[in-house]
């Protein structure tokens, strides 16, 4: 007989706390044969493990640093050299601008358990990050979809809708570079848009820069918090809450990311990590600072060659034998590529005849859409599988089409 399992009368905020069908789908890379476009994952052929290991050893000859409590805005080296970084990308921040969180990941959890309160209005693009949506809806929010590339709801009807569901509209939500999951690119008018909005709501913009280094091809567009800088006059007036991580460019498994922000948000972020974990592990901090400041700019350009080429794969393979069955996005960096299908076909339903029937994975498109729409659509990484393994992964999927 099966013992009966204790559950606790559970908070609120769990009914709206699901598994990630990502995370579930990464099980799926431990079956032999499958071809997987599931996970944007970081190929782990460019993580510097050599260097890696070397790093950690010189920074266990600082046990009493390396491996002890540290303060919660992060290893000052780090932060100093992430500030730097962001003056670079057009944000004249300094270290007090800074807080190195356990991945961006954890940026966006902090950040709305900052911003959220029951009933409050998040705005995100439809389809968004998955992440995101799991992070905010801990908090309990409702949600608006914007289009910066069409014109944007006007302000006036946005904040009645919130106030009507009895909250406010807290913040707009957007990866503007390469998003995941469609791969899309914010034009420079759109960014404009979505700024104006955000002036008008007087809301803060969480930008999501995760995938901003990986860019293959096409016109680089300034951040959001750079235009908005350029606005306000100063890093403290801007609205713009910048998201980075090195996981994407240097390894993930080290989980360290930074928000990059205005003193004002930075200070009360800090007492929801002094609540939370207290510190990001220093030692992980320190190995990240001696990749990042030596390595940075080789394994970027090295990261770009590597999905440039799987990205070309996968193109010339959808155009090869998907052409007819369905349409798809064409990036110009990142590691995804977005494909709405006949309406008539259901992507969970298809996922479970891919796996059993043609051994390829890939991502539903309904578990990025906060109202359960997109059902006719997919997510498909190019990051983990060769070019090889992506025509014919893409072969066998057009064939179960």
């Amino acid at each position: 007989m099966k013992p009966v399992e204790f559950e606790p009368a559970l908070a609120r905020r769990m009914n709206g706390m699901k598994a990630s069908e990502i995370r579930e789908l990464l099980k799926l890379l431990e079956q032999p044969g499958v071809i997987s476009f599931a996970g944007g994952i970081p190929d782990p052929a460019l993580f510097p493990a050599e260097a890696a290991a070397a790093a950690y050893s010189r920074a266990l000859r600082q046990p009493a640093l390396a491996l002890q409590y540290s303060v919660s805005e992060g290893y000052a080296p780090l932060r100093a050299w992430i500030a730097e970084f962001m003056r670079r990308e057009g944000s004249p921040a300094d270290p007090d601008n800074i807080l190195v969180v356990a991945g961006s990941q954890q940026g966006l959890d902090f950040l709305g358990k900052l911003l959220i309160s029951p009933g409050d209005t998040a705005l995100t693009m439809a389809p968004t990050y998955l992440g995101a949506l799991q992070a905010f809806s801990a908090y309990e929010p409702r949600y608006e979809t914007i289009r910066p590339e069409d014109g944007n709801a006007t302000p006036a009807a946005l904040r009645a809708s919130a106030e009507a569901a009895g909250g406010a509209v807290k913040f707009a939500y957007v990866v503007p570079d390469f998003a995941n999951p469609t791969g899309e690119t914010l034009s420079l008018a759109a960014r404009h848009n979505l700024l104006d909005l955000a002036a008008a709501l007087e809301i803060p913009v969480l930008e999501d820069a995760a995938y901003r280094a990986l860019r293959f091809s096409g016109v680089q567009q300034p951040s959001l918090q750079a235009l908005d800088v350029a606005r306000t006059g100063s890093l403290d007036a801007s609205r713009v809450v910048y998201l980075g991580t090195f996981s994407k460019t240097v390894a993930p498994g080290l989980r360290v990311g930074w928000v990059c922000a205005a003193k004002s948000i930075i200070r009360r972020l800090v007492l929801i990590t002094q609540a939370s974990e207290l510190n990001v592990s220093v030692i992980n901090q320190m190995v990240m600072l001696e990749l990042a400041s030596q390595r940075q700019e080789r394994l970027v350009e090295t990261g770009r060659a590597n999905y440039r080429a799987k990205r070309d794969a996968m193109l010339g393979a959808l155009d090869k034998y998907m052409t007819g069955k369905a349409t798809w996005t064409r990036p110009d960096g990142g590691l995804f590529v977005w494909a709405t299908l006949d309406p008539s076909i259901d992507g969970a339903t298809l996922l479970a005849r891919a796996v059993e029937e043609a051994q390829v994975a890939f991502v539903p498109g309904k578990a990025f859409h906060a109202d359960g729409s997109g059902g006719n659509t997919i997510r498909l990484s190019y990051s983990l599988p060769s070019p090889a393994e992506i025509e014919e992964g893409i072969r066998r999927l057009a064939g179960l089409l």
